[in-house]
């Protein structure tokens, strides 16, 4: 092999290696992180008491507002399982999902509720369809109570 082909492999497998470690943050980036997702929660909750229910759902529903970040969005649940606010799923708005179960069987609604009636906030772990995976992904959603409804934010681990 010529001296220039040697170099040119040499320099296609360095481009190759830096384009790998520049994607590997940008996949990472495409999920929010714990942190993130108790944040939201907070500002949400802070939204909601600054501001009442009718503008506070308002906004967290809107898929181009301050409550939707990549695969973060905000729900807002009744202490009786149903569905108040879905910034990801508007057809869950209005349904009662007290017996949802996860790929396990485990019944995280009934879960959230309890979190959020009890230490009056914290995670619960499930399973959950990841939309950017399109698989069945590990979940943690963080869950607070705010008045008389639950706020919460997963994510994807």
């Amino acid at each position: 092999m010529g001296e220039t082909k040697v170099k040119n492999m040499k320099n296609l497998a360095l481009a190759f290696l830096c384009a790998l470690t520049l994607a590997v943050p940008a996949f990472a980036a495409e999920h929010g992180t714990r942190e993130e997702a108790m944040a939201m929660v907070k500002k949400a909750a802070a939204y909601l008491k600054a501001n009442g229910k009718e503008k506070a759902y308002a906004e967290f529903n809107n898929h181009k507002g301050q409550f939707k970040d990549r695969d973060l969005y905000v729900f807002v649940m009744d202490m009786n399982g149903v569905e108040v606010v879905n910034g990801s799923n508007p057809k869950l708005i209005g349904k009662n999902l007290i017996d949802l179960k996860d790929a396990s069987g485990k019944a995280m609604v009934k879960e959230f509720i309890q979190v959020a009636q009890g230490s009056g906030k914290g995670w619960v772990d499930y399973t959950w369809p990841d939309p950017v995976k399109g698989s069945v992904e590990q979940k943690s959603t963080y869950v607070e109570k705010a008045g008389d409804v639950l706020i919460g934010c997963g994510i994807y681990k």
